[in-house]
């Protein structure tokens, strides 16, 4: 067991989702838009817990509590049952609705030890163990399965219903379609592997592998990586593919409206792209994450290399050659269809999009190279000797010591731009080309959804803050999740004050 402390958790930079509100706002540090400030209580931070989960949007917490021999839930302040011999593997459905964990008694007994899955505050039925990390709620949150053994059998247990027992279930590989309306697992019979779809046993493999089985994005197609012999084949919808030596990790891909499938494949020592069942232009590697389909669907590209020279793959098509590429996952141009992506000539870097050439940086930060939400405009982080700037349309920005992991980040209408950055060890947003007030830290920049307004977290020495329209207020002892932008306008965080959880919401003048 360890004890967590609390103000530990609150300086991280990530970004978060964005729901919003539409107050107008100058660049830089404008004047707030009026809020009355409402503190609803959660009540006191346990002082003793061995696992916390903010959900994603930062607006609900929960703590794995422990009291002497007892263990409980605490969700938003609220403590559920209490057990003696210990909660583990805590999940909550995607709307934070409904939550379950694991349970195991604290003495075992003559049979050994006896696990449950709770559910909503209610135990199922015991089982001689429950596989870690199995719990799956459905994307609704209506469902519930997770994988269980009983008597050396194992067995995939849906909505309170245990299902047929095999010698094995695949880690990682059970999961809901995206309606929910269809489950899917890998499941082993002595040597052989399947996959178990809605109830139906598939075809027999040597191996499978369990985390490349996926749905298409309407759910209602089926596909996975598997092994006869030494030879790897795609499966889709029971339908076996051609064999090849390797299938590239992270593949296959479906295009986002689930009618194409596309994957990597070794042959020999050559690898290429399948599309569609047919295999194209053989290569010396297929960079993986590259992979991706146009927004469309109409469209493939990848990075793929020959010999030391890395470039892009568009529709079988091969572009320039580079000395090496940094973004893994390629993006289209919206206006030109073509790849884009960050790449290095020599020892300088650029991004490369059709529309645009700059090869006078010293670095760029593959990870910070997006499109506006249009497609229309890209930037990046880029480096020139020690000295950081974000390059936006081709034109680089002021330069500064760093430019935060997560940023920079384009208003949903693509018309702003927002980045954090430092400079002497002191941390700011700058806003539309205007810096912000500097502070020790700076987390959760967020545009409402309309790009009007712009919130983040900062701390500056001990103290907390929520930083919405240039203004910080107020302080507290920690910021825990957020913030974020509810679509009345609600700008909403967790905050921590006096050893106390507090939801703090920022509510519009006119809806006070």
């Amino acid at each position: 067991m360890r004890t967590i402390q609390v103000l530990a958790l609150f300086t991280a930079f990530a970004p978060v989702a964005v729901c919003g509100a539409e107050s107008p706002q100058a660049g830089g540090d404008a004047a707030a838009a009026p809020y009355t400030i409402e503190e609803v209580p959660l009540g006191p931070i346990p002082s003793r817990f061995i696992e916390t989960i903010i959900s994603e949007d930062g607006c609900h917490v929960a703590f794995v509590v422990i009291e002497g021999d007892k263990f409980c839930v605490l969700i938003d302040g609220q403590a559920g049952p209490e057990y003696e011999g210990g909660i583990f593997g805590l999940v909550f459905s995607p709307d934070w609705k409904r939550a379950a964990h694991v349970s195991v008694a604290s003495v075992a007994t003559t049979k050994g030890a006896k696990f449950w899955v709770v559910i909503d505050g209610q135990a199922g039925p015991e089982y001689d163990g429950i596989g870690g990390g199995s719990i799956q709620f459905s994307p609704d949150g209506k469902r519930v399965a997770y994988a269980a053994s009983q008597n050396y059998k194992k067995f995939v247990v849906i909505d309170g219903q245990a299902g047929p027992e095999y010698d094995g279930i695949g880690i990682g590989s059970l999961g809901f379609s995206p309606d929910g309306k269809r489950v899917a697992y890998v499941a082993a019979k002595s040597n052989k592997k399947f996959v178990v779809l809605d109830g139906q046993e598939g075809q027999q493999y040597d191996y499978i592998v369990g985390d490349s089985l996926a749905f298409s994005p309407d759910g209602k197609r089926v596909a996975y990586v598997a092994r006869k012999g030494d030879r790897w084949l795609v499966v889709l919808d029971s339908q076996e593919g051609p064999e090849y030596d390797g299938i590239l990790e992270g593949t296959p891909v479906f295009s986002p409206d689930g009618k194409r499938l596309a994957y990597g494949a070794a042959k020999g020592d050559q690898w290429c792209v399948v599309i569609d069942g047919e295999a194209g232009p053989a290569y010396d590697g297929i960079m993986e994450g590259s992979l991706v389909f146009s927004p469309d669907g109409k469209r493939v590209g990848y990075a793929a290399q020959r010999g030391d020279k890395g470039f892009a793959v568009s529709d079988g098509k091969p572009g320039p050659e580079y000395d090496g590429i940094a973004a893994a996952r390629l993006q289209f141009d919206s206006d030109t269809g073509q790849p884009a992506f960050a790449m290095r000539k020599g020892k300088k870097w650029s991004n490369v999009s059709p529309r645009q050439w700059r090869p006078t940086y010293d670095g760029v930060r593959g990870g910070s190279f997006v499109f506006s939400p249009d497609g229309k405009r890209v930037m990046y982080a880029a480096r020139k000797g020690d000295k950081w700037f974000v390059v936006l349309d081709g034109e680089a920005g002021a330069e500064y010591d760093e430019i935060l992991e997560g940023t920079p980040v384009f208003s949903p209408d693509g018309k702003r731009v927002a980045y954090g950055a430092g400079k002497d060890r002191k941390r700011f947003v700058v806003l539309d080309g205007h810096e912000g007030t500097a502070y020790d830290g700076i987390r959760n920049l967020v545009f409402s959804p309309h790009g009007k307004q712009v919130a983040y977290g900062a701390q500056k020495v001990d103290k907390f803050f929520v930083v919405v329209d240039g203004q910080p207020i107020p302080g507290y002892d920690g910021v825990l999740g957020g913030p974020v932008f509810r679509p009345d306008g609600t700008l909403e965080y967790l905050a921590v004050k006096a050893g106390n959880l507090f939801r703090v919401k920022h509510v519009p003048a006119e809806k006070g």
